[in-house]
């Protein structure tokens, strides 16, 4: 009998080893509470009121220069007034043009950054698996990865709380 027990102790111990230790992670909620990502965030916000600032600036002196140029064109010469209004059209397309470009060159670096985040959220999620023995994490999100985990297998915080740990440490 106690033959039976020692093994049946060591067959209990040999599976309880072998089993895969795994859990998942809210991506949703691991980004939203990222703290790097909310300083990305208001950075690029930042830039973008400014940019808006310029933007709206720069709109009003044209439109300034629009009427002033209706009130001129009333006293001018058809042909010089239809050169003037050539001119100031010319103007408002090299200015959305530009609008346009510092948009989009917003938008890409904002999108480069965001990648390396991403990448970045990556990386210290494969180290913080490894370090703490993890055979797989799940990533979750509305998509469908992960449809249900029990709440004791769900480690966001504990990431997220590394992850804004890692990420003050460096700053």
């Amino acid at each position: 009998m106690k033959k039976v027990l020692i093994a049946a102790f060591a067959i209990t111990l040999f599976t309880a080893c072998n089993q895969e230790k795994t859990a998942f992670i809210d991506n949703e909620k691991l980004i939203e509470n990222y703290q790097e990502k909310k300083d990305m965030e208001a950075t690029y916000e930042a830039k973008i009121a400014a940019f808006t600032k310029i933007k709206d600036s720069l709109g009003k002196e044209f439109q300034k220069e629009v009427t002033a140029f209706q009130a001129k064109a009333k006293k001018l010469p058809q042909s010089k007034a239809q050169q003037l209004y050539q001119q100031l059209g010319q103007k408002q397309q090299m200015l959305q043009q530009q609008f346009q470009q510092q948009e989009q060159a917003i938008a890409m670096e904002s999108q480069k950054e965001v990648d390396s985040l991403l990448g970045k959220i990556d990386t210290f999620v494969t180290n913080y698996g490894k370090t703490k023995g993890y055979t797989y994490i799940f990533g979750k999100n509305k998509a469908g990865s992960v449809l249900f985990g029990a709440d004791k297998n769900d480690i966001t915080t504990q990431v997220t709380d590394a992850l804004n740990k890692a990420y003050a440490d460096k700053k």
